[in-house]
């Protein structure tokens, strides 16, 4: 084979390495957008406030990747939670959780009980967990938020004794609130809705939702993504035939 017809082939084979390389990120990109299209349309089916289950469902295993409209009473514990870094609406800011246990289950359930904006002092807001006598919750099971890359310890004590956590670690959670049963591997969102007649918790003034995919990417986020991933392939090949045929002239 001559010198030009080596380069050649060796200039083809790592046009395929990466059109392959691209095509499978392409692929990958499209794979996330399913899978969180497929949470979604979970998530907004299971959203039938007419139709809500026992808080007893947050401990079931066979349902962590499963999302549950839930309703029930408990005591809320005397201790806050703040889980820093969280964005809504292009803001950052702190998600509160409270720490309730239920009348109906056996393990202590984690409750997001809204969203609060940090100012530029990061001073956590001064509210805090409604604890004391029984109160009525309702909201969706779905699991905590991702934790993304675990580094360094999850949660730490501030100077007036609430937790600001960098992730959801549950056994790290229930080891340093000292909760002997353990805590529930879904979380209760409480609903956005606050009607005439709650109490306690369902009144805490922090900013609620029911987006599963908070700061993480949208599907249509992964579809772009796809779509650049294809492109480049298709770049990569175009360039490939075009320095083929100016070499054969």
């Amino acid at each position: 084979m001559s010198a030009r017809g080596r380069t050649l082939a060796w200039g083809w084979l790592l046009a395929l390495v990466a059109i392959v390389a691209f095509a499978c990120a392409g692929r990958w990109q499209l794979g996330r957008m399913h899978e969180k299209q497929a949470m979604l349309a979970a998530a907004g089916e299971a959203q039938d406030r007419s139709r809500a289950q026992p808080l007893l469902l947050a401990s079931d295993p066979k349902r962590i990747d499963s999302y549950d409209w839930a309703a029930g009473q408990g005591s809320i514990a005397n201790t806050t939670l703040w889980l820093d870094n969280q964005q809504r609406g292009g803001r950052v800011g702190v998600r509160m959780y409270c720490v309730l246990l239920p009348q109906d289950g056996v393990q202590a359930v984690l409750v997001d009980a809204g969203w609060w904006p940090l100012e530029g002092d990061r001073t956590l807001p001064v509210f805090g967990c409604p604890a004391g006598d029984v109160q009525a919750v309702r909201g969706l099971l779905a699991k905590p938020p991702s934790t993304g890359i675990a580094t360094g310890d999850a949660l730490a004590t501030q100077a007036d004794g609430r937790w600001l956590a960098t992730r959801i670690d549950l056994p790290a959670t229930a080891a340093a609130l000292r909760l002997p049963t353990g805590i529930a591997p879904r979380v209760l969102r409480l609903d956005p809705q606050r009607n005439q007649g709650d109490a306690g918790v369902m009144l805490a003034p922090g900013e609620r939702d029911l987006d599963i995919l908070p700061n993480t990417l949208t599907p249509e986020r992964h579809l772009g993504y796809a779509v650049q991933w294809f492109g480049l392939a298709i770049a990569v090949l175009v360039i490939a035939l075009v320095m083929t045929f100016r070499k054969r002239k």
